[in-house]
Parts: C-alpha cells; structure tokens; sequence
C-alpha cells in the first residue's frame, strides 16, 4: 500500500471510512470512575453516556502511546497521522514523538502529523482530504501543503444539549454554570485558530442555537461548494435538522453526517452537535 491515514479515535469514521484499508483507527481510553472504554468501536455509546450521566466526577482520558502509532509506520511508505487538537488531549503530542523516534532510528518512510485543532467532524475533513488527494497520486510534500493550508481555514462548531461534562470539566465558571443552566441556555461554541474551546454565542432553545451555528456557515462566503461534516450524538433527528437548515441556509457542495466514537461523545455529550466545514 502506497499511503496509510491513521487517525485517533476522536475522527468519527462513517462506515465507508472505518471499511477503507487506507484508514487505522488508533484509540484513546476513556474511564468513568472505575470504568474503562476502549474506544476501538466496540462501545456502546448508550452505556458510556449512561455511566457519565451517573457519575459526579469528569471522566478522564488517556492518549495513545507513541508506540501504538509506530506499530502501523511500516505498512505504507507515506504516513499520514490525524490528531484531535494538541490544546485538548496528549494524543498529538504522542504521535509527534513517534514519529520523531522513527526518524532518528533510520526509518525510511514518510511520516507527518496533522494537528487538526478540533476535533470529531473536523478530523473526518482532515482524513477524507488525505484519502482524496492521496488517491489522486500527489506526492507526500502537496498533500500535506494542502491539508495544512485547508486546517488554517477549516471552521468548527458544536452545540451542546447537556453541560454537564463541561461543568465537571471546569470549562465553565461557577457563574456561568449557574446561569446557563437556571435559564436552560443552549450554548454556540467552536474552536479558537489554536485548538482551544471557545463561545461564539448562545440560544434559549436547542433550534435557536443550532440556527445560529447554520446562519454563521451562511454568512460566510468561503463555505460555497465545501463539504460540510455534521457529526452527532445520540441524535439523529437533530444532525437530519441541521442537514436541512444548512440545505436551506448555505450552498455546501455536499453535507456528510456521522455519528460520535467514544472520545467526541465524552466531548459532544448526550443530544451534541459538532460541525465542521
């Protein structure tokens, strides 16, 4: 195999991604107490958000190993790696240590990481740009040129039923914790230009704020004939709505909905949204 695209486990994968030889999923682990996850594809999503909703504590995760990305280096001569941001988890910096490793052992094939600087649907947009540039035969040196210069542009946004995991994780302030949640307000959040979690905007009802999340995408000429990637969790219903709206709203070249893995659902939480285009 000429090329091989191996992504963290935070990359939701659509089916014809995770049937694709050119993909590896490397997981992360995820612990609720005294529970482990392995986010391979094998969680129940329903079980781990029930153990996270029961739960008073954060839950935690864990990054690969630098050896877990190195087991795969010798299955392609060009090897692309696809991290959730490096302000959100250890798992890029893991992967750039393998690869550093790799090099100063004499290893022979190409090896790049991109720090995707989101997450979840941001990292299927990485992957699926890869696959596409990849399989068209450009040299490794373009198609790292080009993804690097489409994540400086890439924009991503989420909208969060539950702020749970936010509060547990200490992204919320007392106050704001206590306001948002006595006045039920649906928070608009997306990602800063260095990976970091930041609010947009806001909206007193699940609809007002996905609009607003759509009507940004729309107010933004650069999103004309890109691919919009609608990631959800634990709701289909509202991923089909946002498909809708942004069929309405916006004029993407084609709209791709996936469901969340372990990791982004810890991030995504129960009824979350996360777009990324």
């Amino acid at each position: 195999m000429g090329y091989k695209i191996l992504c963290d486990s935070c990359t939701d994968f659509t089916p014809e991604m995770a049937a694709d030889p050119h993909y590896a999923r490397i997981p992360l682990r995820i612990f609720v107490e005294q529970q482990e996850f392995v986010d391979d594809g094998s969680i129940v999503q329903k079980v781990l958000i029930d153990a996270m909703k029961a739960s008073r504590e954060a839950p935690r995760t864990a990054c690969p190993s630098p050896a877990n990305y190195m087991d795969h280096f010798e299955d392609a001569e060009d090897i692309y790696i696809v991290t959730l941001s490096e302000r959100l988890s250890g798992s890029c910096n893991a992967a750039n240590q393998a690869a550093a490793f790799y090099r100063e052992e004499g290893g022979s094939h190409n090896v790049h990481v991109f720090n995707s600087r989101s997450a979840s649907a941001g990292q299927v947009q990485a992957a699926l740009l890869i696959r596409e540039l990849a399989g068209q035969g450009l040299p490794f040196s373009q198609v790292v040129e080009q993804v690097e210069r489409y994540l400086d542009e890439m924009d991503t946004m989420f909208v969060l039923e539950s702020l749970d995991n936010l509060r547990k994780n200490g992204r919320l302030t007392k106050v704001q914790a206590l306001v948002t949640s006595s006045l039920r307000i649906k928070l608009l959040m997306g990602s800063t230009p260095e990976g970091e979690i930041r609010k947009l905007s806001q909206g007193f009802s699940e609809r007002q704020a996905l609009h607003k999340m759509i009507q940004r995408c729309a107010d933004q000429p650069s999103h004309e004939g890109k691919r919009l990637v609608i990631s959800h969790c634990n709701c289909p219903e509202r991923a089909q709505y946002v498909r809708e709206l942004a069929e309405k709203l916006c004029r993407f070249g084609e709209i791709l909905i996936t469901t969340t893995g372990g990791i982004s659902t810890v991030y995504a939480y129960d009824g979350g949204i996360v777009i990324a285009y």
